[in-house]
């Protein structure tokens, strides 16, 4: 055996995205200790511009030292308690996986289907609410990464607020890519993953907590199931008031990475970024219109990161193609999963990778393999 060394790639699937050299760097530096005072600052400039990037003044924001799905199961095993009723709104693979941490914990799963590449609808939810006055949460996916489709976060959440629900929302694929307003919106409690729009490498879950989710997981009236992911155990480490206890040894150097692409965000400034992917998209889906390749999702609610094209009729073999693609383009894009198996490619701008250039070799390298 020798050292690995990985293939270059040009990452436009579903994620992880391309990360730049600067965050590379970044990752490579000096490993120090996960109490050091030094570390301990860079610990509390991540939480001020995970604030930034959720626009959010929760104090409980962080980042979880484990990936995306990590965030997901923190959120419910910290809010879900035994025969809770929890109302899932189902559009894609990653609402389903939200049905099964609600089974998991315990609680009962009311549960919403949507068309795969449909929004979540608000007139189903309303339904739902008020057939079950009960019903303690609402949780639904902003961004569904499995069809490429963005729900309306902000009447979702206005909606359960209505009904007196706290609300668990999915912001893998949507954080730095599209608006996002936590406090704005009334967001409870929501997740994320270092390497979609940020660009950063797998492997850190930001998570951030409104008052109100706080307060239900410090009167939970039995222990989180889970040690790792009890945030009354988890705070005692990220809280800088009062001097910080040991609860885990964080992923020191991803840290450092999940730092400097935070500040990447913060220097491009959010709302341009948010711009960015919207304008390269465009010319994505143009060049794509030119093949006559179509979409899977009405352009109204087509997510700009994460553009999910249907796979022409006269292509017998789509795995061939994204062999192709990687073979002789160096170029990654993902394939359907579940029910779109075999039906789409989600084709990824997201973050670094949201380039000109990425755009204009993703569509020479289409046009080369297609023909």
């Amino acid at each position: 055996m020798q050292s690995f060394i990985p293939p270059k790639r040009t990452l436009m699937g579903p994620g992880p995205s391309d990360v730049s050299p600067r965050i590379l760097e970044a990752m490579a530096r000096p490993t120090i200790g996960h109490l050091d005072p030094a570390f301990q600052v860079l610990m509390d400039e991540i939480k001020e511009l995970l604030r930034y990037v959720f626009k959010t003044e929760n104090k409980l924001t962080f980042p979880v030292s484990a990936p995306g799905s990590a965030g997901m199961e923190t959120c419910f095993a910290n809010l879900v308690e035994k025969g809770d009723k929890v109302i899932v709104c189902v559009n894609g693979v990653f609402g389903n996986r939200m049905v099964e941490n609600v089974v998991r914990c315990g609680g009962e799963a009311i549960v919403i289907q949507d068309e795969w590449g449909t929004p979540v609808s608000i007139n189903k939810l309303e339904e739902e609410l008020k057939a079950n006055p009960d019903a303690k949460i609402v949780a639904f996916v902003a961004a569904e990464t499995s069809t490429g489709v963005a729900s309306d976060t902000k009447a979702l959440c206005a909606l359960a607020e209505d009904y007196n629900c706290i609300n668990i929302v999915d912001a893998v694929t949507s954080l730095a890519g599209i608006e996002l307003d936590v406090d704005g919106w009334g967001i409870d409690a929501i997740y994320s993953g270092s390497q979609k729009c940020l660009s950063c490498p797998p492997g850190i879950s930001p998570v951030s907590f409104s008052e109100r989710a706080v307060k239900i997981i410090k009167d939970r009236q039995t222990p989180v199931q889970s040690w790792f992911m009890d945030l009354n155990l988890v705070m005692g480490y990220w809280d800088d008031t009062g001097g910080r206890s040991y609860h885990h040894t964080a992923p020191v150097n991803a840290m450092y990475a999940l730092h400097e692409s935070l500040l990447v965000v913060k220097e491009e400034g959010l709302e341009n970024s948010w711009k960015r992917h919207a304008d390269l998209s465009q010319k994505l889906r143009d060049g794509f219109a030119e093949m006559g390749i179509s979409y899977l999702v009405d352009k109204k609610h087509a997510l700009p990161q994460l553009n999910t094209i249907i796979i022409p009729d006269h292509i017998t073999d789509e795995a061939a193609i994204r062999t192709r693609l990687l073979n002789e383009h160096n170029l990654e894009i993902g394939a359907g999963l579940g029910a779109l198996a075999g039906k789409v490619w989600r084709v990824g701008l997201m973050g670094h990778a949201a380039s000109q250039e990425n755009v204009d070799k993703c569509l020479k390298a289409f046009k080369a393999v297609m023909n």
